[in-house]
C-alpha cells in the first residue's frame, strides 16, 4: 500500500514544478563580461506604478551587490535598466483528477476521482512581467536581457517578497556562463 502514496507524492510534486516559472534570458555573445565591476541603475521614464518601481530597483541593487557587483555614479561597467507590466490572466476553474488508496478492516482498495474548482471571488489573477536590461556604456547598447513573471492577488508584503524572489531568480543568470 506503500506505492500508490508514493506516486501521490511524485505527481504532487511535478504538479509544484509545473506552476514555477523560469527566467529567461538572452546576450551578446561578443561581449566580454568578466571585465563587469560596477553598475548604475536607471529607473523607467514614466511609471504609473512607482511602488512597483521601487521594489525592482531596490531588488537589484541588492540582488547585484550580492553577486559582488559595485553600485558607482560615475563611470560605471554596465548600466541596468528594467521595465514591467501587469496583465490579468484568467483564473483557471481547474479539473483535477485524484487517486486515492484507504483500507478498511482487512480489506483495501483504490479510487480514482475527479473535481472541478470554481474560483472565488475575483475571476481573473494579476500577472507582472519584470525585463531586466544591461547596457554597454560606452556604446548605449543592449549586452543582456532577463525577463521572468510572477502572480499575485494583492499588493503589500507579499508582492514585495515575489518581487524580490523574481529579480534574484532573473540576475541569477547574469552574467552569461559562456560554455
Amino acid at each position: 500500500m506503500k506505492i500508490p502514496a508514493l506516486i501521490l507524492v511524485l505527481i504532487s510534486c511535478l504538479m509544484l514544478n509545473a506552476c514555477t516559472s523560469k527566467p529567461k534570458s538572452d546576450y551578446d555573445i561578443e561581449y566580454d563580461f568578466s571585465q563587469l565591476k560596477s553598475f548604475e541603475t536607471f529607473s523607467p521614464s514614466q511609471t504609473d506604478d512607482p511602488l512597483s518601481s521601487s521594489r525592482i530597483e531596490d531588488s537589484i541593487a541588492v540582488a547585484l551587490t550580492k553577486q559582488g557587483f559595485v553600485m558607482a555614479q560615475q563611470q560605471p561597467d554596465f548600466k541596468i535598466t528594467y521595465s514591467f507590466k501587469v496583465e490579468d490572466k484568467p483564473k483557471e476553474s481547474g479539473l483535477s483528477i485524484g487517486l486515492g488508496t484507504g483500507t478498511w478492516g482487512s480489506s483495501g482498495g483504490v479510487s480514482v476521482g475527479t473535481s472541478v474548482g470554481v474560483p472565488i471571488g475575483s475571476d481573473t489573477a494579476r500577472i507582472q512581467t519584470i525585463q531586466i536590461d544591461i547596457i554597454n556604456p560606452q556604446t548605449n547598447k543592449l549586452i543582456w536581457r532577463g525577463t521572468d513573471k510572477f502572480n499575485f492577488d494583492a499588493g503589500g508584503e507579499e508582492k514585495l517578497s515575489a518581487t524580490q524572489v523574481t529579480v534574484t531568480k532573473i540576475l541569477s543568470q547574469f552574467p552569461p556562463q559562456k560554455q
